[in-house]
């Protein structure tokens, strides 16, 4: 995010409409198809008006209703709701105010041509956040789980209402919008879930059982500073324009301001509550707060938990995201897959943490991809009942890296080939098992120095990524890795899907974290971070049916009772996949399995010293990656 980083998540998800039920069909449309939108457009210009509303407990939330300018007093029109806890909008100091309504850059642009489009958009501060009173205990609490609902009666007592409510949303604002969902609300009809998680633990929390402290850490800070009126980001220029969060216009609006600042004194912060939390079923604790008075795990927030709630709304579905995108790829896969609606639609692009940049390595730059027209479309069918040919379209798109092409399938994962890649002598990596004795390994020290990258998939999800080119000078970092690299390729090779590693190792010590990375190595020698997986050794158990949610990977509880210490001078099995991908490696390029011991620019560190591992490449233990050719 950039200077107005609050603006960007909040304003990026007004971006939709409403539609109607035509037959549903899976056909050979690969490519999302343009939506013409913005010469279709009913009005010209916006309006906001700004509200506290009530809630059943008497908490007032900050409301910001934008309506098209100039729309007749008996015109009915279909809403969108965003509930956010990163500020609905900014307080611009003045003079700026006086040239700006406050919706800025291309954040702005984004919310004016969905209201020109015919919609009322209803912007909330989340209880506890913006300038809403209350407080939360934790992300996603019941109490702002049930304000979603009553923000929806309000909407029905107006008269531009036409009774048809949908939801948006990117990142923590996706997963308001899939908690709105399980108050199973007749008039939510439609909600777009863009870049968000699923499983909390283990698509940003804790992935592969590894604790996530530099996003943790960072967000807990953003979070902090936001509840106290101050700009997380950006420098002077930003507290030179912002003030902070947008005052409601009420009498005496700044003193009631302040006393909403004084309910956000006692909210708990994730990286208080993440604090020294290890496993999935671990009670997470705050100093001087008892046991049990939070949450009794870590699900208690995650949208899984409440899947058949979710199915029971009957609210149609767009799963949205990047192959950048930190895990969130997998978890809006896992989320598709979960769901049976079958006006559900999945689409994963080239792109980051909120599709600002397209990051495929052959193509970096700018998305150019328009998510505003692709979103209406979406809506106007679900909410204004248009027959646009929306499910004349495949259910899912994606988009192959390298090769850079949109492709659609009716399913996940498209059909594929699995296809073991062997790690062989003298550090190669081969499609033929080896047949060497079983005491055949490779000795490695890890080097727990090792990084990826600043420019990263983690860095990404935290909102600070500022390029599209992610993950550059692997060469340098590559030293510092165990890795196996084929021979030149014969032929182009599509991969889409999930890689899974199978490992056999033995370790000096009791545990360790284990970073398996699936690159290309150019001709020219430049080498390219693809995807990449992690696990913690003693969480290496695999547990078939949990959670309890449809996968297409190896499952593991990652609970206290299922810890499998290592055990020194025995050899250890471990399984585990890589973050989905969609990639065409080049003809001549190589494949290449890297391994590290850590990743210190994103995940904590276990050893100190570097700990030496013996990687098993024999008959009996054939260490390998299965990768899904197409």
């Amino acid at each position: 995010m950039r200077i107005f980083s609050v603006c960007i998540l909040i304003l990026f998800l007004c971006q939709t409409t409403f539609a109607q039920k035509q037959s549903i069909t899976d056909k050979a449309v690969t490519i999302p198809r343009p939506y013409e939108y913005q010469s279709n457009a009913s009005y010209k210009g916006i309006t906001v008006e700004t509200y506290y509303v009530e809630m059943r407990d008497g908490v007032k939330l900050a409301v910001d209703v934008y309506k098209p300018k100039g729309m007749k007093a008996d015109a009915k029109l279909p809403t969108l709701i965003h509930q956010t806890r990163y500020w609905r909008a900014p307080e611009l100091r003045w003079p700026f105010k006086m040239f700006s309504d406050g919706l800025l850059g291309r954040m702005g642009k984004f919310i004016k041509e969905v209201v020109k489009n015919g919609y009322v958009i209803v912007n909330v501060d989340a209880r506890g956040s913006g300038a809403s009173f209350g407080n939360r205990i934790h992300p996603w609490t019941p109490d702002e789980t049930k304000d979603g609902a009553e923000i929806i009666d309000w909407i029905l007592t107006h008269d531009w209402s036409n009774g048809k409510v949908g939801s948006v949303g990117v990142s923590y604002s996706g997963t308001t919008a899939e908690f709105l969902m399980f108050n199973k609300h007749p008039n939510l009809k439609a909600v777009a879930l863009m870049y968000s998680l699923y499983d909390v633990y283990d698509d940003i929390s804790l992935p592969g059982g590894i604790f996530h402290n530099q996003f943790v850490l960072d967000w807990g800070k953003y979070n902090l500073r936001l509840d106290r009126d101050e700009i997380p980001r950006g420098g002077l220029i930003a507290k030179t324009l912002v003030k902070g969060v947008r005052r409601v216009k009420v009498p005496n609006k700044n003193d009631v301001f302040k006393l909403a600042l004084e309910d956000h004194k006692v909210n708990i912060n994730v990286d208080e509550t993440s604090k020294g939390v290890v496993f999935r079923d671990q009670i997470p604790m705050v100093p001087g707060k008892p046991k049990n008075e939070l949450i009794k795990r870590m699900d208690v927030f995650s949208p899984f938990t409440y899947l058949n709630e979710a199915n029971e709304s009957n609210v149609a579905v767009y799963c949205y995201s990047g192959w950048l995108d930190g895990g969130y790829q997998h978890a809006n896969i896992k989320r598709h897959m979960s769901m049976t609606n079958p006006e559900n639609k999945l689409i994963i692009g080239p792109w980051e943490h909120g599709g600002k940049f397209n990051c495929s390595p052959s193509s970096p730059g700018l998305s150019g991809f328009d998510h505003v027209g692709e979103l209406l479309k979406f809506f106007d069918y679900h909410l204004k009942g248009k027959q646009n040919g929306l499910y004349e379209e495949a259910r899912i798109h994606y988009f192959t890296m390298k090769e850079d092409q949109w492709k659609g399938a009716a399913t996940w994962p498209p059909k594929s080939e699995a296809t073991a890649v062997y790690f062989g002598p003298d550090r190669t990596l081969s499609f033929e098992k080896p047949s060497d004795s079983e005491n055949t390994f490779d000795t490695h020290q890890f080097d727990t120095t090792a990084v990826t990258s600043t420019d990263s998939r983690w860095k990404s999800v935290i909102g600070k990524l500022k390029t599209p080119n992610v993950y550059p000078n692997r060469v340098e970092q590559c030293k510092k890795l165990l890795h196996y690299t084929t021979a030149p390729l014969t032929a182009d090779l599509e991969i889409t899907g999930h890689p899974i590693a199978h490992l056999y190792v033995r370790s000096d010590q009791p545990d360790g974290n284990f970073h398996v990375y699936l690159e290309e190595v150019e001709p020219n020698g430049n080498v390219i971070l693809i995807t990449e997986g992690l696990l913690r050794a003693s969480q290496r158990k695999l547990t078939a049916g949990f959670p309890f949610y449809k996968d297409v990977v190896p499952q593991r509880t990652y609970h206290s009772d299922d810890v499998q210490p290592l055990v020194q001078g025995e050899v250890a099995e471990l399984i585990f996949d890589l973050l989905p991908t969609s990639y065409l490696f080049k003809k001549g390029t190589r494949l290449r399995i890297s391994i590290a011991g850590a990743d210190r620019n994103h995940f904590e560190v276990m050893h100190k010293s570097r700990p030496t591992i013996e990687m098993m490449r024999n008959k009996v233990y054939a260490s390998k990656v299965v990768l899904p050719f197409k």
